[in-house]
């Protein structure tokens, strides 16, 4: 049996982060199931940073968390961590006052301004105007297009370089409290135990309380789909903006000479290696072509990833009252890349005893105590 103080399971960003900032205080393992880390959510998501995902304390940690996006410390980080993309946000006559109360959630956190037609135009010429279409806009031009594997390689660099070591391949089968420890075993067979265990298992984590005898939370993963497709032929996509609706229909952006589309569905499923549905897929086409004036003729690739919500849709982080060493990090829903900076440095908090990171989100906001009663 391979013995540390932490088992982190989850490979995931939220493990992989929290792992490489206990790994400074105490000896650690990250257990993964698949055979590389960051293979379900982190590895699958459109990854931006920007504001108008969430509520005031996704976008308080958000905005705690971009230091590390703008300026990673050279010994983190040998490659940018993402580019910065202006992000356009478009509503059409009747969604006018949804954007009016976006622009007043997103002004104490970002820089915005104020576009009509010609300005959306200008950003995206393929975005509908006028009648029927969208007739004014926010630009927030300090977006940032996470890149999550140069991110989670480094949180892997810092832990080995603290002692810490990643397990993959690890799925867990069974969990056991023995005195004051935790023994996790795998399915391959191997063993492992420490006094604390955290729970970062993503759509799983629920699945993971249950093995240990803990009892679930409530969470939910809901499957979101991605496609890829050609812009026009001849047309050069690269200084086009992550667009998005004010209301949760649609997204797209340039990406690698390519556009990529979500109708940012949110379907109920299983924790599973989630595979993208025809309908779906369909959908992403057809709200492109309803608010945009694109043609999707030929979808060049689909995925789709889970997202998994708390009840109350805000991230868990904190130790489970009902078991000695159970630490719950889950339910980073939609916003787990953007936000993992400081939550690593939250569950460096709880755990290792450092001061409190953001005076705008305290730890009862975040604990699993929240949902006991």
């Amino acid at each position: 049996m391979s013995s540390a103080d932490i088992i982190v399971v989850g490979g995931g960003i939220a493990g992989l982060s929290a792992g490489a900032a206990l790994a400074r205080h105490a000896k650690v393992i990250v257990l993964e199931a698949e055979e590389a880390v960051g293979y379900h959510s982190s590895g699958r998501s459109a990854t931006m940073l920007h504001y108008a995902l969430g509520d005031p304390q996704v976008r308080a940690l958000t905005l705690a968390s971009r230091t590390l996006f703008d300026a990673p410390p050279s010994d983190f980080a040998d490659v940018p961590l993402g580019h910065r993309v202006p992000v356009l946000i478009h509503a059409r006559e009747n969604e006018v006052g949804a954007l009016n109360a976006l622009h007043e959630a997103i002004a104490p956190f970002a820089t915005l301004e104020r576009v009509e037609e010609d300005g959306i135009r200008g950003l995206c010429p393929v975005i509908r105007t006028g009648e029927g279409g969208s007739v004014a806009g926010l630009v927030d031009r300090n977006g940032i297009r996470l890149d999550p594997h140069a991110l989670m390689q480094a949180h892997v660099r810092a832990l080995k370089l603290h002692n810490g070591e990643v397990v993959t391949n690890a799925r867990v089968a069974e969990v056991d409290r023995l005195a004051d420890r935790w023994a996790v075993s795998t399915d391959r067979g191997e063993m492992f135990s420490a006094g604390i265990l955290v729970n970062a298992a993503g759509a799983w984590a629920d699945v993971l309380a249950d093995l240990a005898g803990v009892g679930r939370l409530g969470l939910t993963p809901l499957r979101r789909t991605i496609i890829s497709f050609n812009a026009a032929s001849g047309v050069d996509v690269s200084a086009w903006p992550f667009a998005k609706t004010v209301g949760d229909d649609l997204y797209f952006a340039p990406e690698s000479g390519r556009l990529f589309a979500s109708p940012m569905d949110e379907g109920p499923t299983d924790p599973c290696d989630a595979q993208p549905d025809e309908y779906d897929v369909a959908l992403a086409a057809h709200r492109v072509e309803e608010r945009t004036t694109m043609e999707v003729q030929c979808i060049h690739s689909r995925w789709a990833g889970l997202r998994t919500f708390a009840p109350d849709r805000h991230i868990i982080a904190g130790f489970d009252p009902r078991a000695d060493g159970f630490f719950w990090l889950a339910g980073q829903g939609g916003f787990g890349l953007q936000t993992s900076p400081v939550m690593a440095e939250i569950v460096e908090s709880l755990v290792a005893g450092t001061p409190w990171p953001i005076d705008a989100v305290s730890a009862d906001d975040l604990s699993p105590a929240r949902f006991l009663g």
